[in-house]
């Protein structure tokens, strides 16, 4: 075992995550009804082995095969000249044998024709789906909302899990194409368990009623403190109007979606900037555009801390533009100069391309200034 444990070692070889077993649903509990043929398969063979040995003298061997071959029909014939009694007992035997694969058939019938053990099967392997999952997203309760958020995170390429109590959650999933759903109560922690949340991204509850909302946004901090979790998760909510936005806000979301104030903005810019609409609409709604907008972190060890933008030299390398920059007190400056300083844990919002982008990331977490920037 050591010897394995070091080639594993060395090849870097992980095993695929496994979902805790006690939240993996009782699989056991739902054969019990095969226990009975099971047992009596196993008396009759027992008693005929055991018969053939003491009426007729066979050996344990020919008697197992004997008994085999009669208490399943199958009718190969007598190991041995069998005596009167003998052929009484095989006849019994038979008897016996045609009754427990008559009962055994109708017991597994009824079993499969119930569905209880293929729902546990599928809900056992959706859990060991979910457990692969790293960074995703848990999406609460299944609406229009969370339709078309399900389809643009699918373009992007970010898993997640949808989560709804409601019995039709197996065909919904099938209809919209949720590789992974959960049919539970989402505030509950055996559901936040069960949805890997402990490795999520962060949570998105679009229930149309605030109360479900607040009871998720409410059980999710909960669930942090309880775990000792390294980072807080990224809480995405909605509201119909402003007043609920800001409770939503106080009990722990980072942002709240107000529908009805999301449809006036666009609206009015669009009556306002036409033009400027369909730019946006062009550039940056659409999931297959190679220009991007990301707000980025600035740790305090990146090189680029103390250093005015111009200083920088981001432009020249990865050809990604600053357009704003939020200091470490939320005051934000658009469109900032040249000679703006970059300060330690403000965020800097970028426009460029994605790959433009990834290598700005890739290059603001480094401590030391990269080798390309010193020929700039």
């Amino acid at each position: 075992m050591n010897f394995v444990k070091k080639i594993r070692n060395f090849i870097h070889w992980e095993s695929a995550p496994k979902p805790d077993p006690e939240l993996l649903p009782d699989l056991y509990s739902h054969l019990k009804p095969f226990q009975f043929p099971l047992i009596l398969t196993v008396m009759t063979m027992l008693i005929g082995t055991l018969g053939y040995v003491l009426i007729d003298n066979m050996s344990v061997l020919d008697a197992i095969y004997q008994t085999g071959i009669t208490f399943t029909t199958v009718g190969f014939g007598e190991m041995a000249p069998i005596s009167e009694a003998g052929r009484i007992f095989t006849i019994t035997l038979i008897i016996a044998g045609f009754a427990t694969f008559s009962s055994a058939v109708g017991i597994l019938i009824n079993a499969l024709n119930s569905g209880e053990i293929g729902t546990v099967m599928k809900e056992r392997r959706m859990l060991y789906k979910i457990a692969r999952l790293k960074n995703h997203f848990v999406l609460c309760y299944h609406n229009d909302y969370t339709i078309e958020v399900s389809k643009q995170l699918r373009e992007n390429h970010i898993p997640f899990v949808v989560i709804d109590p409601r019995e039709d959650m197996e065909s919904i999933a099938l209809k919209y194409k949720y590789p992974q759903y959960l049919q539970a109560e989402p505030h509950t922690e055996e559901t936040m368990l069960k949805a890997h949340l402990s490795s999520a991204k962060g949570l998105i509850t679009l229930s149309s009623s605030i109360a479900d909302n607040i009871a998720l946004i409410a059980s999710v901090r909960l669930f942090e403190k309880e775990h000792l979790l390294p980072r807080p998760y990224y809480v995405i909510s909605a509201a119909e109007n402003m007043s609920d936005v800001e409770k939503l806000k106080k009990l722990g979301a980072d942002t709240v979606v107000s529908p009805t104030k999301l449809t006036a903005q666009r609206v009015s810019a669009m009556a306002a900037r036409p033009d400027m609409e369909n730019l946006l609409e062009e550039f940056l709604y659409k999931s297959d555009t190679p220009l991007d907008m990301v707000d980025v972190f600035i740790p305090k060890y990146s090189w680029l801390v103390l250093k005015k933008l111009k200083e920088t030299h981001l432009r020249e390398i990865t050809n990604v533009s600053v357009v704003g920059v939020t200091r470490k007190d939320g005051k934000f400056s658009a469109m900032p100069t040249g000679d703006v300083l970059v300060t330690s844990e403000c965020r800097l919002l970028l426009v460029g391309t994605q790959k433009g982008i990834h290598l700005t990331k890739e290059l603001i977490q480094k401590r030391i200034k990269p080798d390309e920037f010193k020929y700039v």
